[in-house]
């Protein structure tokens, strides 16, 4: 005899009380397989979205301001190479003695000294913003008393 016909000459042998007491606790067993399996994570995901859904509109709504100040940046008619060389100059006097410019063509070298991490984010956004440029070339080393020193390349097209 194999194990299944063991199995079904037992199940008969069993009273009908003790059936209906293991049927109960198999379909308790398999609900409990099933809530785990299946309607347990599916009922953490609805529970989650709607947090989720606002982080994405939070990110999105981020995105596309980002994308409308690059646009705008886009628009702007490029500055001729001598006003742009004029305001980078204006740009770097309030950073005093921190800063010293070189020019070559149309490549010019900021060279910092000792600047302040939000002194350098400030003429960052101000060159951008101002003189439409970005660095081509950043080496930047930050010093012991968190303040930066280092030069930044900026080329005028």
């Amino acid at each position: 005899m194999n194990a299944w016909s063991l199995l079904m000459a037992r199940w008969q042998g069993v009273s009908a009380r003790e059936r209906a007491l293991v049927v109960a606790a198999l379909t308790l067993v398999v609900a409990a397989l099933a809530w785990w399996i299946a309607v347990a994570p599916a009922l953490a995901t609805l529970r989650s979205a709607e947090s989720q859904r606002r982080t994405l509109d939070a990110q999105l709504q981020q995105m596309q301001g980002l994308q409308a100040q690059a646009r705008a940046l886009q628009a702007q008619p490029r500055l001729a190479p001598d006003e742009a060389r004029r305001l980078l100059e204006a740009s770097v006097r309030p950073l005093g003695a921190v800063a010293q410019l070189a020019s070559a063509g149309e490549r010019t070298t900021v060279t910092l000294k000792g600047v302040s991490a939000d002194a350098l984010a400030q003429w960052l956004v101000q060159v951008r913003l101002n003189v439409r440029t970005v660095p081509s070339e950043a080496r930047l080393l930050r010093g012991a008393n968190g303040t930066w020193d280092g030069t930044l390349t900026l080329n005028f097209k």
